[in-house]
């Protein structure tokens, strides 16, 4: 049984936890249920690269009140996977890591940040491989190794984004890959996947997935291929179809993966506001059969314009006409049909062996020699980085949503609270569309005495119809205390 309403849940609590999933073949598996997972994600970073400040102790998961809104809003959208861009192993993200997964949120979260010395440079990147780099990703690891809820970690976002630099950067981005999974292997209890997410640019793509899909000599350990491969595309824009925002060239040219392919990054934002029209086709026959759903760009409203919330300074939050749009398309699809499908148990599927064939751009690198450790970092792989950050889940004392959150008319969402699931639950969509529900809309002028809610990511392009600004009848009382429970 999972409860998507807003109820209000007081009283210390140790979160339920998530079932932690496995790669098994080109799927996510519940190896519980046997079912496949998909991903219905949303990217996170409230306040953009500016949320981000390592001297201020501050990244995405470091306050637990912004979470706990965030979390309580994403639940009713029905995410159920959320990716996290800039962390900073330094900080305690206890809280909330335990919030999300008590809301049945998976995390998949990238190792870097925007700081110098934090990434691999598109730039000589030779130049920015060297151990404190590499120390600096282990942290990252090691600080959410034990939270059920990490799906995955991403050695690399788009640092291969143009024929230029696919000439000089796969061989140290594979090289990354391979030494994180190498520190996964010796100080994780369980084997969390180590993948890259790649530019959409069809120039290079399926070179770049060949690349770090493939193994060398034929080895299928070999430690240095991707576990999963995730793509950023923004192809499919307004009305739309499989053919003609070319999905279909993205399904026939991952056809034959061994790993979990899904979009790390979707949701054209032209024309705004979105209608997120793919969603359909994403999660449907055409396509899942070869992706595992997708994360849509982005929780937060920023200058970019891709915001499902848009979020204020002192923690109040309004949800924009983007939220609403991306919460129908949800609302129409069977969920419980789509995570019930069984996964093979054996899969068929072969990677191709590394060789300068599987590369068609004659600008791309083709050469799979991949470089040897900088100095001083297998000892650091040998011991575990020093200190050691470890995060465990903890109890949470109040469900209940401080901040004011309002709907596109400006009306506040009363009793709003993140509704803890019961173990081995996931989060799911389509909850809030029981046009008997009833409506507890306040006025603007009664905010000051209704608790606030956090904010949260963007998304993107929406032509939604005249309704959509106002959160009719039926998804208020999905938002209010007294809103049903889906089984």
């Amino acid at each position: 049984m999972l409860i998507y309403s807003a109820l209000l849940a007081l009283g210390a609590t140790l979160a339920a936890a998530v079932q932690s999933l496995e790669v098994q073949g080109e799927y996510f598996v519940n190896p519980k249920s046997g079912n496949r997972f998909q991903i219905v994600g949303v990217a996170y970073q409230p306040g953009g690269s500016a949320g981000y400040n390592k001297e201020a102790g501050r990244d995405p998961l470091s306050d637990p009140d912004i979470c706990l809104r965030d979390a309580a809003l994403l639940q009713i959208l029905g995410v159920n996977t959320i990716r996290v861009y800039n962390l900073n192993p330094d900080v305690n993200h206890d809280k909330c890591a335990s919030i999300f997964n008590a809301a049945g949120m998976y995390m998949v979260l990238d190792v870097n940040s925007p700081l110098i010395g934090d990434s691999l440079t598109s730039y000589k990147p030779w130049e920015s491989y060297y151990a404190s780099y590499l120390n600096r990703t282990f942290a990252v690891v090691e600080a959410f190794k034990n939270y059920p809820n990490t799906l995955a970690f991403f050695s690399g976002n788009e640092v291969i984004n143009d024929e230029n630099s696919g000439k000089n950067v796969p061989p140290y981005m594979r090289a990354v890959t391979r030494d994180i999974k190498n520190y996964v292997k010796k100080h994780c209890s369980r084997p969390i996947p180590v993948g890259y997410s790649a530019a959409d640019v069809r120039d290079i793509l399926f070179d770049t997935y060949n690349y770090f899909q493939c193994t060398l000599e034929g080895d299928a350990g070999d430690m240095s291929k991707a576990d999963i491969f995730a793509l950023n595309s923004y192809s499919w824009c307004g009305k739309s179809t499989f053919k003609a925002a070319s999905y279909d060239q993205l399904v026939s040219g991952f056809a034959g993966a061994d790993v979990p392919i899904f979009f790390s990054e979707f949701g054209c934002n032209t024309p705004s506001p979105r209608i997120f029209q793919e969603i359909g086709t994403i999660y449907g026959s055409e396509m899942n059969g070869v992706f595992s759903g997708g994360v849509v760009y982005e929780y937060t409203q920023e200058d970019n314009n891709f915001g499902l919330v848009d979020m204020k300074a002192d923690g109040s939050a309004t949800l924009m006409p983007d939220f609403l749009a991306l919460q129908k398309q949800y609302s129409t699809l069977d969920f419980t049909k789509i995570q019930g499908q069984k996964a093979a148990t054996t899969s068929t599927k072969k990677p191709p062996v590394c060789k300068p064939g599987l590369i068609q751009n004659s600008g791309f690198n083709n050469n799979f020699t991949i470089p040897v450790l900088p100095p001083d970092t297998q000892e650091i792989i040998d011991g575990g980085v020093s200190p050691k950050p470890v995060g465990k889940l903890v109890k949470i004392d109040n469900w209940k949503v401080k901040f004011t959150v309002k709907n596109p008319d400006g009306t506040v969402i009363n009793n709003l609270a993140v509704s803890p699931l019961a173990d081995d639950s996931i989060n799911e969509p389509g909850t809030n569309t029981e046009e008997s529900s009833s409506a507890t809309s306040s006025t603007p002028e009664e905010s000051s005495t209704t608790e606030n809610a956090p904010a949260a990511t963007t998304s993107k392009d929406a032509a939604a119809r005249p309704g959509a600004l106002v959160l009719p009848a039926a998804v208020m009382g999905a938002l209010a205390v007294f809103a049903g429970i889906a089984i």
